[in-house]
């Protein structure tokens, strides 16, 4: 008796996840289209917890992170709870997470509805991974090729083709570049200026998805970098105290995007099977910390860790008690209820292109 007491006791966290998941209203696919696995590459926003399983300081798997995971569980997720590939997983009713692809107890199931390839701290530029010894894309791609050759033993050649072609696969990156990268280092500033840098890592991108094509996506996902300069570490290390977000920081973004969109219509027009599409994150974002009130939120310059100011990763030790007010987790990274605005938004802007290249079916 006491043994099936703690079994209950252990599947219980189990059971509130898929149960939340099953009465969840999910994203309306087409008539006839299906989405069998959702595959993520990128940075911390979605990285869902790659980075526990190597040496580096940019990791997150301890509390707070975590706070409003099921059963307060720190995971390796840069939020108080779920990140976009999460939730992107989740609207399409494919499954209540996406685990990382280094995750030892991963499952041939996982793997056939789609794993997380992502890396915090690791950019567009191959540089940008190497102070925090993260996986670059260039490192992601070697393992996304790893994972469909045990994608075809698990179930043939064929099936794992149709998974590769009828899954969307995205790439959520570039803060890191611009912030890091670019004007925390010298290097890349003695050699670019900001227009020229901006070109150097539209050029990586379209590499990276030209390389995604070749190894058999064609349902292709590319997200827009945010308004980083209204991230509250920008803001406090611009700005100060008046709490605004940084223009300068949200012009090269903005410069980047339009860059970045031009580049995606350029590439659906050299590879016609393929729906390659730009996901604007930065507007409904910016919105969302503008006008906080309008989603539910009271507080959007300063995250709910710490001081919200500076704190992000390892200095990130106590948290608000209510997070839900907060746009943002921490200093850089928003909070799930952020996130979850911000997902099921895309998704239900998008997804049509994914299934047919354009807004309705």
């Amino acid at each position: 008796m006491k043994m099936n007491f703690f079994m209950c006791l252990k599947l219980f966290p189990l059971f509130v996840l898929f149960n939340s998941f099953a009465g969840a209203v999910l994203i309306d696919l087409p008539e006839n289209a299906t989405i069998p696995a959702v595959i993520f590459f990128g940075d911390s926003i979605v990285d869902t917890g790659n980075n526990n399983y190597i040496t580096t300081v940019a990791k997150c798997n301890f509390r707070p992170y975590g706070k409003n995971f099921v059963g307060g569980k720190p995971t390796g997720r840069f939020s108080d709870g779920k990140v976009p590939s999460d939730l992107f997983a989740e609207e399409l009713g494919i499954k209540p997470l996406l685990p990382p692809y280094l995750d030892p107890s991963l499952q041939d199931q996982d793997l056939l509805t789609g794993v997380n390839f992502a890396s915090g701290a690791s950019g567009y530029d191959p540089l940008t991974s190497d102070p925090a010894s993260v996986f670059s894309l260039s490192d992601q791609l070697e393992m996304f090729e790893e994972y469909i050759v045990k994608l075809k033993k698990i179930a043939g050649e064929e099936k794992s083709s149709t998974i590769l072609r009828e899954s969307i696969i995205a790439v959520a990156t570039g803060s890191n570049d611009i912030l890091n990268t670019y004007f925390l280092t010298p290097s890349r500033r003695f050699q670019y200026d900001v227009s020229s840098y901006t070109d150097l890592l539209v050029s990586y991108a379209s590499s990276f998805v030209q390389e995604l094509y070749r190894l058999g996506a064609r349902r292709i996902g590319v997200f827009s970098m945010p308004p980083i300069g209204c991230a509250p570490s920008q803001i406090t290390l611009k700005r100060g105290l008046d709490r605004k977000c940084v223009d300068k920081y949200n012009e090269i973004a903005k410069l980047f995007n339009n860059k970045l969109s031009a580049a995606i219509t350029s590439l659906n027009t050299r590879f016609t099977d393929a729906r390659i599409v730009y996901i604007d994150a930065y507007n409904p974002i910016l919105d969302i910390i503008l006008n906080p009130q309008k989603y539910g939120f009271k507080i959007a310059d300063r995250g709910c860790c710490g001081t919200g100011l500076l704190e992000v990763s390892l200095v990130c030790r106590y948290a608000c008690s209510n997070v839900n007010d907060y746009v943002f987790w921490d200093s850089f990274h928003p909070t799930e209820k952020t996130y979850r605005i911000l997902a099921r938004r895309i998704l239900e802007q998008y997804i049509s292109y994914f299934i047919c290249g354009k807004s309705f079916c």
